[in-house]
């Protein structure tokens, strides 16, 4: 056999290359994919078997908050904003987000906390929340841990901001020597109620 005919031979015999395809980031899970998808902007429901049990928690004027989990489709870095003339003051502008046009909150302002940011700036995150249709972005000042709500008892929220139908915070929960207050994302984005929207 002629050396062109046995290096044809080889090429047939060999096993055809897999094409490239995403390894999907949610194969760790817990704090080190939490933190994964907060610095590099990566899609948060490609974390497998999320339920309304998990909560990504974030820290804002030195408190615990968490968000649930199914219901945050992103983590951004900060970036420019444009201003909104005449908007709430806890609004801080539009983001534009692939195509679409996201209000972004300012999570101290919008829960009552002082503004001073006395962390590290680098750690400030975007928290994109949905809920239905609506997409709003919240400010904060870093990311926290992944919490898990099963098999801890989950307290009604101080009184005072209990007493308000529009108060974000609907609960409390005991996490690690302390407490993380757990967030209502449309009472936080003060969206209406899908009664109301239709």
């Amino acid at each position: 056999m002629s050396r062109e005919r046995r290096r044809s031979s080889r090429r047939r015999q060999r096993a055809p290359s897999p094409s490239p395809r995403r390894i999907s980031p949610g194969r760790s899970t817990g704090r080190e994919s939490c933190f994964r998808h907060a610095c590099s902007g990566v899609d948060v429901s490609d974390i497998p078997n999320h339920t309304t049990d998990r909560w990504l928690s974030f820290r804002l004027g030195g408190q615990l908050y968490a968000a649930p989990l199914d219901q945050v489709s992103e983590v951004i870095r900060d970036g420019e904003l444009t201003p909104v003339p005449g908007a709430a003051a806890d609004l801080l502008g539009i983001r534009h987000l692939r195509g679409r046009i996201v209000p972004v909150l300012d999570g101290r302002r919008r829960l009552g906390l002082p503004e001073t940011h006395g962390g590290d700036a680098h750690e400030v995150r975007l928290v994109m929340l949905s809920h239905g249709p609506h997409l709003v972005g919240l400010r904060v000042d870093a990311i926290g841990d992944l919490v898990h709500a099963q098999g801890a008892e989950i307290a009604p929220p101080p009184p005072g901001g209990a007493a308000r139908h529009d108060d974000p915070v609907h609960g409390v929960l005991p996490w690690q020597g302390g407490f993380v207050a757990l967030l209502d994302v449309r009472r936080l984005c003060r969206l209406p109620l899908e009664s109301e929207a239709a």
